[in-house]
């Protein structure tokens, strides 16, 4: 059952790619607005936000599952953690093949330029970079040659990776930044959850004795 449940998660996935494939190569852009695709007329600036849009989203749905999981007594949910992390990767590379070759059509020079001087493209390259790692050691082949919790550690990155998401974001749109605030508040409340519950055994500790039981309950 689980099976199956994973191939229909795996295609809708894959449904943004469509929509945004088929914005950039199918008709002109403005005849897609029409059908309520929300496809801007530059086909370029679409792909490329719409793919950052998706890493985003993809990277905070990967961090909501272990809160989703434990609220609702859904330990099966943790299957889909790595599918989720690997399509933020997924768009995450579209994004940057986007950047390079149409936007940029592999100007290196223009490229380095970008990277250096200007900081939204600064920290939005290194929010790609931090997600490879995670990428290559995803599978349980990697989780047995790192150890567990060197593996954790590793994959502790995706944190930093999502707050520069979110940064690269909010420095991009300069004014209209209601999106990524939006996207920061999510991420804001999964660390939030994160933190208390590596927190919490420190907490405990600092509670008096005759006030432990308390605590616990």
């Amino acid at each position: 059952m689980i099976r199956w449940i994973k191939v229909v998660v795996f295609l809708l996935c894959l449904v943004p790619f469509g929509i945004l494939a088929y914005g950039f190569f199918g008709p002109h852009p403005t005849d897609i607005t029409t059908w309520g695709l929300g496809l801007a007329p530059n086909p370029v600036e679409r792909l490329e936000h719409g793919t950052g849009d998706w890493t985003l989203r993809f990277l905070l749905i990967t961090l909501a599952i272990t809160p989703i999981r434990k609220l609702l007594h859904a330990p099966s949910l943790i299957r889909f953690r790595r599918m989720f992390g690997l399509f933020a990767f997924f768009y995450a590379c579209l994004h940057f093949t986007t950047y390079l070759t149409v936007d940029k059509f592999f100007n290196v020079h223009e490229i380095f330029l970008d990277v250096f001087k200007r900081k939204y493209i600064t920290v939005g390259f290194l929010a790609f970079v931090l997600l490879i790692p995670l990428a290559l050691t995803s599978t349980a082949g990697w989780i047995r040659r790192l150890g567990g919790k060197r593996w954790q550690a590793i994959h502790r990155l995706i944190y930093i990776s999502a707050i520069a998401g979110v940064i690269h974001y909010l420095w991009l749109v300069k004014a209209d930044i209601l999106e990524p605030v939006e996207y920061g508040i999510v991420l804001a409340g999964l660390l939030a959850y994160r933190a208390y519950y590596w927190l919490r055994p420190t907490v405990r500790a600092t509670v008096p004795p005759s006030r432990a039981k308390v605590a616990v309950e």
